[in-house]
């Protein structure tokens, strides 16, 4: 089998928010921007990386969600515990210094983990964990 990642959806509860921070904090170009219905679909990734892509979607746009379902989105999002990322970079301490300079609230800071890793974590403006770890 060959696979690869073409594209990841992550949710946004404010699209001006989340396009200012992929775009302006970790420095993803725009590939999209889809409005309908009043709400935005959001493509953004690596310049480099033009194959693999992160859609930032309304989350209540999901077909089938009931009111309740709605609702424990929303919640879950607001306590920054429905989704995350995972991004690898070779200066964690620089690309540290530049998402901690913008509006992210700032999880961990770079840290050797006992698992092998070199990591950070921030939030982006839905409540997204993003962890970043450094390549080796």
């Amino acid at each position: 089998m060959d696979l690869t990642i073409h594209q990841t959806f992550l949710p946004h509860d404010d699209p001006d928010a989340s396009l200012a921070f992929y775009r302006d904090t970790l420095g993803f170009e725009v590939r999209g921007d889809v409005g309908y219905g009043g709400m935005r679909w959001i493509t953004v990734g690596p310049a480099d990386q033009t194959d693999t892509s992160i859609v930032l979607y309304p989350p209540v746009a999901t077909p089938g969600l009931t009111e309740g379902e709605r609702r424990t989105i929303a919640e879950m999002m607001a306590k920054g515990t429905y989704a995350t990322i995972i991004l690898s970079t070779a200066d964690l301490d620089g690309t540290f210094e530049r998402v901690q300079a913008s509006d992210a609230e700032v999880v961990q800071e770079p840290t050797e983990q006992p698992y092998g890793v070199r990591d950070c974590a921030f939030r982006d403006p839905a409540g997204t964990l993003i962890r970043i770890q450094e390549r080796r």
